[in-house]
């Protein structure tokens, strides 16, 4: 098959030169983290929002309240799949497993809810095109050698054939196709990035994206009916809206609204994660009072009933301070218990301390270790 060429600027974009011309044109009139400009069949502005051009950063808008019933449902569906989960039993978490559980489920979830969110809000712009099936991008041993031994910027211009011989796939979370523009994202969204600070698994997966890249504008003319790009770009989605860094390809959640040109779907997918936050604490509260067995307490048991318990039962050895005695920590509990003792200073109440028959206990010191002098 022939090798079509198309232009790329700097690391992370196969952009045509002519899409690079109307791209600087609109850039110069609008305010963006990248070149980009509203596309040759885009609507006008005014037809397509509701507020004032001024106002807008991009022609199409979305709010929460226009795909609550759907994100909302997302969430249940999240959920309930998070608490479905059935743990095998460890040996060292013990009756705590199930929280583990939890844990682990709702990082996977997280992900994939950031995904159909995305999906679900893309459809504002009724020129983008979200692939979410069968994504396997193939890793053709030339773009993986290409993007390995050269840096991004010399390999302007290069195409490969996604049939050619390959070393492994690459899946995407979502591919996004801006019709208007002919440009294709490949978007990997991650709920943080704060696992991946101190390991070199950001970088091999930025090598599979952009090598990925290389291939998929005829990936899809070849399993997309034809849909054809002269574009792509690759970023990695934080979705903990960390400081994002563009020139490696790293883009904060809360910039999404660029990716999609779409306003308002940074603030939907914050308060998505808000309502699904909520609902995690939730589950996570339920299941640890059900791991130390305070779920089986009485609910009409009062506050300050719970906190007296708990003040009899706390010792006042202070292992930071003076210590209290053995005789008097347990002196003090037998005040506590005695529901009749005396009025303070009292002489019943001195009497009885005198004459309790208890052997006396052997002084046992707390604290730190100390460096003991010989």
């Amino acid at each position: 098959m022939s090798t079509n060429t198309v232009s790329v600027p700097h690391r992370e974009v196969l952009r045509s030169d002519a899409n690079r011309a109307q791209d600087a044109v609109a850039a110069a009139g609008l305010s963006r983290p990248r070149p980009l400009g509203l596309g040759r069949h885009a609507p006008s502005t005014a037809a397509s929002v509701h507020q004032p051009a001024v106002l807008r950063r991009h022609p199409h808008l979305v709010r929460f309240a226009d795909a609550e019933t759907d994100l909302d449902l997302l969430i249940d569906r999240a959920i309930a799949a998070i608490a479905e989960g059935e743990p095998t039993e460890d040996a060292i978490l013990g009756h705590y497993v199930q929280i583990a559980s939890l844990v682990r489920a709702v990082s996977f979830r997280e992900g994939k809810l950031l995904e159909q969110a995305v999906e679900r809000l893309a459809k504002a712009n009724p020129n983008v095109l979200v692939l979410t099936q069968s994504l396997k991008l193939p890793l053709v041993k030339a773009a993986m050698e290409a993007v390995s031994g050269n840096d991004w910027t010399s390999l302007e211009g290069v195409k490969l054939d996604c049939e050619a011989p390959a070393k492994g796939s690459y899946t995407p979370d979502l591919i996004v196709v801006n019709r208007a523009r002919h440009t294709a994202y490949i978007l990997d969204l991650k709920r943080s990035l704060a696992s991946y600070g101190d390991t070199s698994r950001l970088e091999e997966l930025k090598v599979k994206m952009m090598a990925a890249a290389m291939v998929l504008p005829d990936w899809l003319y070849k399993t997309q009916k034809r849909l054809m790009v002269d574009a792509v770009e690759v970023a990695i989605v934080d979705g903990a809206s960390r400081p994002s860094d563009h020139a490696t390809g790293v883009w904060a959640l809360s910039e999404i609204d660029d990716l999609l040109e779409i306003d308002g779907v940074a603030a939907c997918m914050a308060e998505l994660r808000r309502r699904f936050g909520e609902r995690v604490q939730q589950l996570l509260e339920a299941e640890a009072l059900k791991a130390l067995g305070l779920d089986r307490l009485p609910m009409e048991v009062p506050a300050t009933v719970t906190s007296e318990v708990t003040a009899l039962t706390r010792s006042r050895i202070n292992l930071n301070g003076p210590s209290w005695s053995f005789k008097e920590d347990r002196a003090a509990r037998a005040w506590d218990d005695d529901a009749d003792h005396d009025e303070p200073g009292s002489n019943d109440a001195s009497d009885g301390a005198c004459d309790d028959d208890e052997p006396a206990p052997v002084f046992v010191r707390v604290g730190f270790a100390r460096r003991r002098s010989h």
